[in-house]
């Protein structure tokens, strides 16, 4: 038995886990041998301590293949894993919108003569204005609440969409908002029919720069045979995980008929919206390896399936602005820094629902623009970070292109 024991498979690696030069990324790798015999990691013979084993290496690739390897009595051993050199990295965020109809209904029906007269789009570039804001708006082709197919959305503003294409981005998030959970259960010819749906119209009323692959689908569960179609589309990066999962946030009926938010934030804030009745059950539910991973690093690269998946680095379980009140928004982002600086992470992501912002909404939130603001500032002003596309580059760092 040979095992590397400071890394996971996949780990993305930076300045903070090693010494960079132009070249390389040199880590020390540190392990265990049950056997006690000598360890040999690509080549280079590690330095033994009993069954502890070390030794340092050099990343020279975006994706470095490595492999650790003892010969014993009984035949050779050997661990094979992948490391990702986040090279010349810096603290970035990545902020996506989900569940985008009623911007796209307004539009229609107003016509205002700039799109950004319009007050959700004003306000998100008052945001990108003061702080560097970039953001993804994943869209609906359906406005269930309001029967509208984004088919109606004029292109008038195509010109100015454009304009601003180097924040601003438009992407895929389902046909529509109900039902929960679209592609559990679905086929690939479905989904792509349902992403070339939006797409295409993105491509007509906003243009090509103004798209953007999705990095999470609505409500991010989704049956293999979409994930493979949604890898085969141009997904570089996934929010957490792709199988069903227990999850936070209002039930249906609290969408629907427009709950109590300060009961729902409540819950949210206190976990109770994805607790288990029973150790029994989390350990069923709750304890997946990357799951776990992800709860204490904000990503790592998947070898099989060649995408990176990140998550949130933090022990309130992310930062969704329509989940967390106002005075919370910096306890949640200062987690996130505390906890990503325990292990030299530098990759960071917040998130929110459109809806939450529009005075129509059952379940409207009259602070919500404000908390999205917040959530900005406090990741450029306080946590250092450059904003970015997670699906640009390797989570938004376009080194290695």
């Amino acid at each position: 038995m040979i095992e590397i024991t400071n890394f996971r498979n996949g780990a993305v690696l930076n300045h903070n886990h090693g010494v960079e030069s132009e070249n390389a990324l040199k880590v020390k790798l540190e392990g265990t041998s049950s056997a006690g015999y000598p360890v040999k990691v690509n080549g280079i013979a590690a330095d033994m301590d009993g069954q502890r084993f070390e030794v340092e290496v050099d990343l020279t690739e975006k994706i470095n293949n490595i492999k650790a390897s003892v010969t014993t009595p009984y035949g050779t051993f050997s661990q094979d894993m992948v490391l990702v050199w986040d090279k010349k990295s810096f603290r970035r965020c990545n902020f996506y919108i989900d569940d985008h109809s009623f911007l796209f209904t307004d539009l229609a029906k107003e016509r205002p003569a700039s799109a950004f007269d319009h007050f959700y789009l004003k306000g998100l570039k008052n945001i990108h204005d003061k702080y560097g804001l970039k953001v993804t708006l994943n869209a609906f082709y359906r406005n269930d609440h309001h029967g509208f197919e984004l088919k109606d959305m004029p292109d008038i503003w195509k010109g100015e969409f454009q304009d601003n294409a180097d924040w601003l981005k438009f992407s895929f998030h389902s046909y529509s908002e109900f039902p929960d959970r679209p592609y559990l259960e679905a086929t690939a010819e479905e989904f792509g029919a349902h992403w070339d749906l939006v797409q295409n119209e993105i491509y007509r009323f906003a243009g090509e720069a103004c798209y953007i692959p999705p990095v999470v689908i609505h409500w991010a569960n989704i049956h293999p045979v979409v994930a493979d179609e949604m890898i085969k589309r141009g997904t570089r990066c996934y929010s957490r995980n792709m199988r069903a999962r227990v999850m936070g946030g209002p039930s249906l009926a609290d969408r629907q008929a427009g709950g109590n938010m300060e009961k729902v934030q409540a819950r949210s804030l206190s976990g109770a919206d994805r607790a288990c009745s029973s150790a029994a059950l989390e350990m069923h539910y709750g304890f997946a390896d990357e799951t776990n991973y992800l709860k204490k690093h904000s990503a790592y690269y998947d070898a099989g399936l060649g995408i990176f998946f990140f998550g949130t680095c933090n022990s309130y379980g992310g930062c969704c602005c329509n989940l967390v009140p106002l005075k919370e928004i910096p306890v949640r982002i200062q987690d996130m820094l505390d906890c990503a600086a325990k292990v030299g992470d530098e990759i960071f992501n917040a998130a929110s629902h459109e809806q939450y912002t529009f005075p129509y909404y059952p379940n409207y939130l009259p602070d919500h623009m404000q908390r999205i603001e917040e959530a900005t500032r406090y990741m450029v002003e306080v946590g250092g970070c450059t904003p970015v596309f997670f699906n640009d580059g390797l989570l938004g760092n376009t080194a290695w292109e």
